[in-house]
């Protein structure tokens, strides 16, 4: 099972009642944390999260909403104790502003592996037994979105295994997909398994203008967590402008794209009650939550 969290769900500058955006994937005993905007690993401890899990950090663009916590991040990491290499994804060019930004922070008890991924194609790259997908953005600097696939095991049916006398200590091997050669007969996994699952996808976009790919990028997400600057309409011409969305062009991504739930977070500062606007978004995705900082769910 995957447990998502939304670190914070605002855009531009931290307030008060809202952190900045964030999204923390845990999954085996490694989590993964998409940007670090400042004041990042305050809102992770306040939400229960264990920095000490973090493996890896995705960071979609180098506004400093989104990467300016990195120095206090790192420290915070290296204070509780982490050890092994932090691999840092995003795209190409962000090294040298890692490297700037690191200059206050330039001892760590870990190494910083940094990968940049292509602006020009669509990145795979697997972690955790999880399939990360990331796609260019259309905001006014160079930015990534990214989704992630967890391709479930079929179920195991112990009375198929049972009536092939498979011992139990070969079950965990079947299910894992290997074969086994037993009692002269060679077993494989769809021998003692039932109807394929389907994967868990959770897709994660902020930071752009609406282009109709992004429902094609999101197609079948359990979890499609999506900007939405403002709920009002008339601020879609002005967002336009900035690069940003509004709550019904995410709405309509979540609609065209067939996901299951839709989170709205990177709310402008301006945005004092997003929930005011939940029948509206509502009549054009039902299953929508207008996040709020700690929004939590367990896929399974």
């Amino acid at each position: 099972m995957i447990d998502v969290t939304l670190v914070g769900t605002g855009g531009m500058l931290p307030l008060p009642d809202r952190w900045l955006a964030s999204l923390w994937l845990e999954y085996n005993g490694k989590a993964c944390l998409i940007d670090c905007g400042e004041g990042t690993q305050i809102a992770i401890n306040q939400h229960k999260l264990k920095l000490s899990h973090l493996d890896i950090l995705l960071i979609t663009h180098t506004h400093a909403d989104h990467i300016s916590g990195l120095p206090g991040l790192l420290l915070s990491l290296g204070n509780c104790g982490k050890t092994d290499t932090l691999k840092i994804y995003s795209h190409k060019g962000v090294a040298a502003v890692i490297k700037k930004l690191m200059c206050i922070c330039p001892v760590l008890p870990f190494d910083i592996e940094i990968h940049e991924l292509p602006l020009n194609e669509i990145s795979h790259f697997i972690w955790n037994d999880i399939d990360i997908s990331a796609i260019r953005l259309n905001h006014s600097i160079d930015c990534l979105g990214y989704s992630f696939t967890l391709n479930r095991k079929p179920v195991f049916n112990p009375q198929k295994a049972i009536s092939f006398g498979i011992d139990v200590r070969y079950w965990k091997k079947l299910h894992s997909g290997d074969s086994i050669e037993f009692n002269n007969q060679i077993i494989t996994t769809d021998m003692v398994t039932d109807n394929p699952r389907l994967p868990i996808k959770i897709t994660y976009i902020t930071d752009t203008r609406y282009f109709s790919y992004l429902s094609d990028f999101a197609e079948n997400s359990d979890l499609l967590v999506c900007e939405g600057m403002y709920g009002d309409d008339d601020y879609i011409e002005k967002m336009h402008e900035k690069g940003h969305m509004v709550f019904s062009q995410s709405a309509k991504i979540a609609l065209d794209s067939h996901s299951k739930r839709l989170w709205l977070t990177h709310y402008s500062p301006a945005l004092t009650n997003p929930h005011e606007y939940n029948d509206f978004i509502r009549s054009i995705f039902p299953d929508t939550t207008i996040s709020s900082d700690g929004e939590h769910i367990t896929l399974k």
